[in-house]
């Protein structure tokens, strides 16, 4: 670019040799190619060569752009009241003195000297009350800067986040939609649109915006977390599971929706109950009017096994990192779906073990998940035992609940108790019957 500017003055080659291609060539005045080099250097970071440039050419808007960048108030304001003495009447000139001073009534003045139809002192002024903490102020003043000149993304951006300060949850939604329509790429806009739509109960629309969201947030967790629950509401499995994926992933397991994956693990455990039912029927079927009847059902079977799979890759991936007693409750939980009862009875186990302690005899609530854990041991033992033929499981569950109920003498009174020792005299009549 300096060479550029530099060859107009030179006298090689000649008018009379360049003449000629200046209808076949665009080629800028010199004062409009001199401010391009002056941009480029203030982006550069050549502030003080850019000042130089834009005193010869008289560009006072720029050269006070650069003054402010060089922290040089006095001498922004100096020239600015130089100009002012010029052009009294000119908005931009008193914008740029409320820019230096941070002075309010710079943009009122500006305001006053365009009839109200400075665009730019509208929007200083509704930053001003923004950061005051007057949001229905900035608000107000927001509406007004975008009527003045609607084509404004950050505009809109601005406006949305008045208003969802000031709670007014409709002129937010519009705030933001309409910046995402000047700006799709605008991830963080997105982001609040689909969180304005959670607010608002409305899933199926903050699914949509949380899609678009994260084609340009993807390395958010807090995104990802908030998908996974919209995805859930609308009934979306696949998509919910994907999401919690990627925030074990961003945050090294470090984040775990258990009550999402709680959710998640009673509707697979829902479907896997309806298809075995739609199995039966469509054995029944198919043995009367043949094995087309089958054929839908299979279909459905087969996508909650892979819903089915995923979820366990989920939950082996957080039981790697270290896990805790509700991670090894929904292991189990998985593994019985499978119709692996061992492995389940071994997470059982697990989670029974993270409970146990000291605290468990003092701690009332941590008794009750301790004992509900128990019972669902002994019952899974049980299970093992009616299937196989083997005692070795109901010993175990009978000296497991033999040391519960001789440690529990605190929690008598409570229903857990009562199950645990109601278990204890089933297990003990299968033992004998066996």
């Amino acid at each position: 670019m300096t060479c550029r500017v530099k060859t107009i003055y030179e006298p090689s080659p000649d008018v009379a040799q360049r003449m000629f291609y200046s209808f076949g060539v665009y080629l800028p005045s010199v004062p409009a190619l001199r401010k391009e080099y002056g941009e480029l250097l203030v982006r550069c970071g050549l502030i003080g060569e850019a000042v130089k440039i834009f005193e010869e050419l008289e560009l006072w808007d720029s050269l006070i752009f650069c003054y402010r960048l060089l922290e040089k108030k006095a001498a922004a304001v100096d020239l600015i009241k130089t100009r002012l003495s010029v052009t009294p009447n000119d908005p931009r000139l008193w914008c740029s003195l409320g820019d230096v001073t941070n002075d309010d009534a710079c943009y009122k003045k500006a305001l006053e000297v365009s009839n109200n139809k400075s665009a730019r002192a509208m929007r200083s002024l509704a930053r001003s009350a923004y950061n005051r903490g007057e949001y229905e102020e900035s608000m107000i003043l927001w509406e007004s800067a975008m009527a003045l000149n609607s084509l404004y993304p950050d505009g809109w951006f601005a406006l949305g986040a008045a208003a969802l300060k000031a709670r007014n949850i409709e002129k937010a939604v519009d705030g933001f939609t309409r910046a995402v329509q000047l700006d799709p790429e605008n991830g963080e806009a997105w982001n609040n649109i689909a969180c304005l739509h959670m607010i608002k109960k409305k899933s199926k629309e903050s699914f949509i915006a949380f899609k678009e969201a994260l084609k340009f947030k993807r390395n958010s967790w807090q995104l990802w977390e908030n998908f996974s629950q919209v995805a859930f509401d609308v009934g979306n499995i696949s998509q919910a599971m994907e999401a919690v994926k990627m925030v074990l992933d961003i945050t090294s397991c470090k984040k775990v929706d258990i009550d999402l994956l709680q959710k998640i693990t009673e509707e697979l455990e829902k479907r896997a109950a309806d298809s075995g039912d739609q199995k039966e029927d469509a054995d029944f079927h198919s043995d009367s009017m043949g094995e087309s009847c089958a054929q839908p059902l299979g279909g459905k079977s087969r996508e909650t096994e892979q819903l089915v799979e995923t979820l366990g890759k989920i939950l082996q991936q957080i039981i790697r990192s270290g896990s805790q007693a509700d991670i090894w409750g929904l292991y189990a939980r998985w593994h019985k779906m499978k119709g692996d009862l061992s492995m389940c009875a071994e997470a059982l186990l697990k989670q029974v073990r993270s409970y146990q302690g000291s605290d468990v005899w003092r701690d009332g609530e941590r008794f009750k998940r301790f004992a509900r854990v128990s019972l669902e041991l002994c019952k899974v033992y049980m299970e093992i035992s009616s299937s196989t033929g083997s005692r070795k499981e109901l010993f175990s569950a009978e000296m497991h609940l033999k040391n519960t109920v001789k440690q529990a003498v605190n929690f008598t009174d409570t229903e857990e108790f009562r199950d645990l020792q109601s278990c204890l005299s089933e297990e003990f009549a299968a033992a004998r019957g066996t």
